[in-house]
């Protein structure tokens, strides 16, 4: 079957039939039958190509495509007589005087036959151009999967290089905490290195993950401000809320913590009176909206809120989902720093 379809490919078929109509219009001129005349072109044209794409496939090996394209032609060239023969066989055998002894049938002969002889050439060409042109498109297509699955593999080893600089970076922070802690000799400090033992047990393997649930990625956030209000309690109150049909919805691990521990270290820790953190997550159309606000010292010359983590969550978001996800910072009035974060949908199948 496969063969069958690499000699009578539609195109090529096409280009034959064609040739076959174009050379019947011959019994337009003369007193011959059309639709023998027809028949016959048609089977000329079958057998020429059979034998153009046998030629094609065998000898495997040559010197290069001229050298097969002109043996086609020879090899067309030679079979048209015999093909045009048969042909006239065919279609007279139920006359009592054979063909060949038909003057104006012989005549028909020698003028079909010359005109295919004259036309084979400029067929073969065709088909030779379709094929270049086959082929060309076909190796664009496989060049352009091979690209895309190499920018894939790209894209997946800058995610994980990223992800490499998030865990330590988050961390280094989560322990200079508890470091704060001990050095004041705080009688909190056990209580907090117990509840970032606990805490850091649920948050490291996610980081590894590729994707998280935003469900779980709240609950990181909880636990990272508990562990932040035992350090300062009086300086630090905190309101978390994720609609419902957002818990499974996908996004990057660290997406929404990075936020809150920039909202920790560039707003609460700045300031004497401390404030509090609103981390509110809603639906929007087909958008996970996450805002991160906070009532402290807002952006400054000094702190334009572009910290190590964010600047690494920009380039995170846009390799895994382009121009699709946003996020922005802006001031808020009278004081203080909103993060907002759109996130495409994409749920999560299973945990």
């Amino acid at each position: 079957m496969q063969l069958l379809s690499t000699l009578f490919g539609r195109r090529r078929l096409q280009i034959a039939l064609a040739a076959a109509f174009l050379l019947s219009l011959v019994a337009l001129l003369r007193p011959a039958s059309y639709p023998t005349t027809l028949m016959r072109s048609v089977l000329v044209g079958l057998m020429a190509l059979f034998v153009f794409g046998v030629l094609e496939q065998w000898p495997r090996q040559l010197p290069n495509q001229l050298s097969r394209l002109v043996l086609q032609i020879v090899g067309v060239a030679a079979t048209i007589p015999a093909a045009m023969a048969i042909a006239y066989f065919v279609t007279t055998y139920s006359s009592p005087v054979p063909w060949y002894l038909d003057d104006l049938r012989l005549a028909g002969f020698k003028i079909q036959t010359v005109l295919w002889l004259l036309l084979v050439p400029g067929i073969a060409l065709a088909a030779l151009f379709q094929k270049i042109k086959d082929e060309a498109r076909h190796q664009a297509l496989a060049f352009e999967l091979e690209r895309s699955q190499l920018e894939q593999q790209a894209i997946g080893a800058r995610l994980r290089l990223l992800q490499a600089q998030v865990e330590p970076h988050f961390l280094f922070n989560t322990l200079a905490n508890v470091r704060e802690l001990v050095v004041r000799g705080s009688p909190q400090a056990s209580i907090v290195l117990d509840s970032l033992i606990t805490y850091l047990r649920a948050a490291v393997p996610r980081l590894q993950a590729d994707t998280t649930r935003l469900g779980d990625e709240f609950d990181l956030v909880r636990a990272y401000l508990e562990i932040m209000r035992m350090r300062m309690p009086d300086r630090l109150g905190f309101e978390i809320s994720l609609a419902t049909e957002l818990a499974e919805v996908s996004c990057p691990p660290m997406c929404v913590l990075t936020l809150v521990e920039n909202a920790v270290q560039h707003g609460i820790d700045p300031s004497v009176l401390g404030g509090r953190i609103q981390v509110l997550g809603r639906l929007e159309g087909d958008i996970a909206l996450i805002e991160v606000s906070d009532d402290c010292v807002g952006l400054t010359a000094q702190n334009d809120g572009l910290g190590t983590g964010l600047v690494t969550l920009r380039e995170r978001l846009h390799l895994a989902f382009g121009d699709a996800a946003v996020l922005e910072l802006s001031s808020r009035t009278p004081r203080g720093v909103l993060a907002r974060l759109a996130l495409p949908i994409r749920r999560q199948v299973a945990k």
